[in-house]
This record gives C-alpha cells, sequence and structure tokens, in this order.
C-alpha cells in the first residue's frame, strides 16, 4: 500500500509539472507572435510619393524600395526629412554615401 501511494503522489507531481510546462510554453508563442506582428506598410506607394520629383524615378524606387523593405519606414515629402526615420537616415552605401533617397 506504501508504495501504491507514493506511485500515485509521483504520477500527480509529474502531471502538474508536464501541465505547467505546456501552459508555459502557451504563453510564450503567444506573446512572441504579438510581439513580431508589425503593420508593413504599402512601399510602393510611398516610394512612387518619394520618388516623384526624382529625374531617375526608376532608380530612386529601387534605391528607397530596397530602404523601405529593412526600415519599414519612408520619410514623408520629396527630399530631406531623413532624421524621421532613423533606420533610413543612417544605411549606407560601401562607399559610405546615403543609400536611400
Amino acid at each position: 500500500m506504501a508504495i501504491s501511494s507514493k506511485l500515485l503522489i509521483a504520477l500527480v507531481f509529474v502531471s502538474l509539472l508536464l501541465l505547467h510546462l505546456v501552459d508555459a510554453d502557451e504563453t510564450v508563442n503567444t506573446n512572441n507572435a504579438q510581439s513580431s506582428y508589425v503593420k508593413k506598410m504599402d512601399c510602393e506607394a510611398a516610394c512612387s510619393a518619394r520618388c516623384r520629383l526624382a529625374s531617375r524615378q526608376n532608380r530612386c524606387k529601387r534605391a528607397c524600395g530596397a530602404c523601405c523593405d529593412r526600415c519599414n519606414c519612408v520619410p514623408p515629402g520629396t527630399s530631406g526629412n531623413q532624421e524621421v526615420c532613423p533606420c533610413y537616415y543612417t544605411m549606407t552605401t560601401h562607399g559610405g554615401r546615403r543609400k536611400c533617397p
């Protein structure tokens, strides 16, 4: 009888531990799913607006699109205002020049 009661207590303990681990895993996965969802902006429309006055629109849109994909941000207006999007502002080419128009 002593062995069966110890076995019963051990089984109850293990099942409670298993339930706690499953609940903790669901909580972590739910928090990760909510924090990793960031609304993606419409880079094509934002870059079209940004590059509408550029003399080389295709080149401007290509560079702006690459920057927007990485930063998920395009500064307002047709030029300047790059400090509004720090990621966009600090991205440079291999030559050290600013990549984003």
